[in-house]
């Protein structure tokens, strides 16, 4: 058996902190620090590249509309072409998160509508009806992301079969390799497969202060998905697959690598940290205004604010953006932020302001 090789410690987050939007709630950020300095790019790029291209979801791979040949052609009593229907089906967006094995016939499934306009329904919308796609999804395997999304526009009466054919993949992929998947029907239309829950996804990377360290990485994921998945499903997929492929060059560990706990730095840490959140508001620097901010919200001690989230100190009475970035950037000065995770320390919200008193107590005795 080999040796094992002793590494020094390496700086690692104790925790992501996650700030969602409130006005968009299909769009995070995560917050990843300390870092060593290098790996905040390292981490960074890895992750948007595997949440723009790997990360799974159902699409609509084609559609079949009963009397309809080609979609190079109008339809009678229906105002888009078929062309534009195509174009609209792009827009569907429809959620499963497969527990079982999806791998036979590419996990694909076929979705059948019979679709009955009636003269009632185009009275109702007034000369025209619009298909929208919970008018043709209705058999529960798929969540329908965008139930409203108008397909095409009907403007007489008419009953047809709508079909439409559903499989799962990753990124981005042209009809003309879509129709080598499977044999396609008379009459059935192959679209682009839209697969990519993931919008937009960019990273920075900060400068973070640890100790007498100043060189260490902040490292800042934003990540935006389409509604298929949540921003911490797809980052929590992204890490997963990273990790699988890394996985492969276990094979390699000729030698195993132990790092350095340091459980004394990390007692020291605990008593620093201990002691911070002992402290009033009144003690540290803030401006009058953030202070009697604080005040009015019944926040005493350190403990009680850095527990708080950004979105619950801005419903404060009379706290706006400029106080928040002050006390952002207090913290930070200090080691800490807010949301951070106090339970490793026995701190909750239910209990923190008791706890804090306790804390306060004993740094005074």
């Amino acid at each position: 058996m080999s040796d094992i090789v002793k590494y020094q410690k390496f700086e690692l987050p104790s925790k992501i902190i996650i700030e969602e939007d409130e006005h968009d709630l299909n769009r995070s950020r995560f917050i990843a620090e300390p870092l060593e300095r290098g790996f905040g790019h390292t981490i960074g790029n890895a992750l948007r590249r595997v949440l723009m291209t790997a990360i799974e979801a159902p699409a609509i791979l084609s559609i079949k509309i009963e009397g309809v040949p080609h979609e190079y052609m109008a339809v009678e009593g229906i105002i888009e072409d078929v062309t534009n229907i195509v174009i609209n089906l792009k827009g569907a967006l429809l959620r499963r998160l497969p527990t079982t094995d999806i791998s036979d016939a590419r996990g694909m499934r076929v979705l059948k509508k019979k679709l009955d306009v009636t003269a009632e329904m185009l009275e109702q919308g007034k000369g025209g009806y619009k298909v929208r796609l919970k008018d043709i999804i209705q058999d529960g395997i798929f969540d329908v992301v965008n139930p409203d999304h108008v397909i095409f526009t009907v403007t007489m009466p008419m009953t047809k079969e709508v079909t439409l054919r559903v499989g799962y993949g990753r990124g981005y992929v042209p009809s003309e390799r879509i129709e080598g998947m499977f044999e396609k029907v008379n009459d059935e239309i192959v679209i682009d497969a839209l697969y990519s829950p993931v919008r937009l996804v960019n990273y920075f990377v900060e400068d973070k202060r640890v100790g007498g360290q100043t060189d260490m990485d902040r490292v800042i994921l934003d990540v935006q998905t389409d509604g298929r998945i949540s921003p911490k499903e797809a980052l929590s997929f992204a890490s997963q697959i990273i990790n699988t492929h890394f996985s492969i060059f276990d094979e390699l560990n000729f030698q195993t690598i132990s790092f350095d706990t340091d459980e004394e730095e990390i007692s020291s840490d605990k008593d620093s940290i201990l002691h911070k959140l002992s402290l009033k508001i009144s003690e540290i620097e803030l401006s009058v205004r953030s202070t009697n901010c604080l005040q009015i919200a019944n926040i005493d001690t350190i403990a009680e604010l850095v527990i708080m989230h950004e979105a619950d100190m801005l419903k404060f009475r009379n706290f706006g953006k400029k106080s928040l970035n002050e006390i952002k950037a207090k913290l930070e000065e200090m080691g800490l932020y807010l949301g951070m995770d106090l339970s490793k320390y026995g701190i909750t919200k239910d209990n923190v302001k008791d706890l804090a008193a306790t804390l306060a107590h004993s740094e005074k005795g």
